[in-house]
């Protein structure tokens, strides 16, 4: 089988395409795989890492305001349309798959054109700009939620979670211990999306010092570009400053409580571990799809939701000691946040994506 997947931008699409990718080696002997990404984001970096071939397209997304912006944007999708068309003469694929943000666009567009059978997934309950605009064009689509299917055709839209969910429930627990951490002692990790926040980082420097006489310990992940910000500040051993962790899955297995944004790899690794959370929207990306996110984990009772606005320490630390000092509450947290996760959803994807090109000889399984 040869695959071309697209996704891009942040690691909410770039990693539920690598557990795609993982997925697709594991069920074929024999897979050519191309990623086409953007020039200038994360993804430039890390799936060139894994030693996938990757081929980097210069795109950027619409703005509300900006039309220089905008007709740049324009050009970009043209001269990307272009160059895809000439990728899948060479490469041939039998599929291309979209997995989220701007670059998807042209990518999927391209092969639509091309007759090349075309999946797309959305991560988010509200779909972004591109996913609506291929939904036109594609064959078929996978949600990650439930409320998502209602905005996409009922023909080509199916339930199938996220991905990154699937990879967090088989992950191995961490032994604390390679952390600094001690087994016996519940553990609250803080994390902020994959590249940290800006604002948010502000307000965790004023709240860390006043872990430091809890019982429980507190692993933060600062992001790469904030760590150095952290470096003065006084924390005891029950406090663990990391800029980022590359085994976060194995982590969250070892996690009593999560106090993270809202973005929707997040939400499925811990959905399908039952990992009971605080959840803190960022309230700067498109649609306000974090807060809805995070309402709809909220109502269904598996976690709390703080808005940015009152993030400080009172709440943030009452909310948390409420949590881990009430096992009742504790449990029935965890319990709603199990019944909410989706454990096989790659499996799923796999399903369709066979629907559509049909079963190869080579599956190895």
């Amino acid at each position: 089988m040869r695959v071309i997947i697209s996704a891009g931008g942040t690691g909410g699409h770039i990693y539920p395409a690598l557990a795609i990718i993982n997925k697709l080696k594991d069920q074929y002997n024999n897979i050519d795989i191309l990623y086409i990404g953007t020039t200038d984001r994360m993804e430039k970096d890390i799936i060139p890492s894994k030693g996938i071939e990757y081929i980097g397209l210069e795109m950027n997304g619409l703005s509300k305001t900006n039309m220089v912006k905008n007709i740049k944007s324009v050009n970009n999708f043209y001269n990307a349309y272009k160059k895809t068309k000439e990728i899948i003469k060479e490469f041939k694929p039998d599929i291309v798959l979209g997995i989220g943000g701007y670059i998807t666009a042209p990518v999927i567009y391209a092969a639509h054109k091309m007759k090349i059978k075309t999946f797309i997934h959305e991560q988010n309950i509200i779909p972004g700009k591109s996913n609506r605009f291929l939904s036109k064009f594609v064959d078929k689509i996978g949600v990650s939620l439930p409320d998502s299917l209602t905005y996409f055709p009922k023909d080509k839209v199916t339930l199938t979670g996220n991905p990154r969910g699937e990879e967090a429930y088989q992950a191995k627990p961490i032994r604390k211990r390679t952390l600094g951490l001690k087994e016996n002692k519940k553990l609250v990790l803080i994390v902020m999306g994959s590249l940290g926040s800006l604002t948010m980082s502000k307000k965790i420097q004023e709240i860390l010092p006043k872990f430091n006489h809890k019982s429980y310990e507190v692993i933060l992940i600062t992001g790469k570009d904030y760590y150095d910000q952290y470096k003065n500040l006084l924390v005891r051993d029950n406090v663990k400053i990391f800029p980022f962790l590359d085994n976060i899955l194995n982590v969250l297995k070892v996690t009593d409580l999560i106090v993270s944004r809202a973005g929707a790899s997040t939400l499925a690794e811990i959905t399908a571990i039952g990992l009971p959370s605080i959840l803190v929207p960022s309230p700067y990306v498109a649609n306000n799809h974090q807060y809805l996110n995070a309402l709809s984990i909220k109502e269904a009772g598996g976690a709390m939701l703080l808005e940015e606005k009152d993030f400080n320490s009172h709440n943030l630390i009452k909310m948390i000691d409420d949590i881990l000092n009430h096992q009742d509450k504790y449990l029935k947290l965890k319990t709603n946040m199990a019944k909410l996760g989706i454990t096989n959803s790659t499996d799923r994807i796999i399903k369709i994506i066979n629907s559509l090109v049909g079963e190869k000889d080579e599956r190895s399984n």
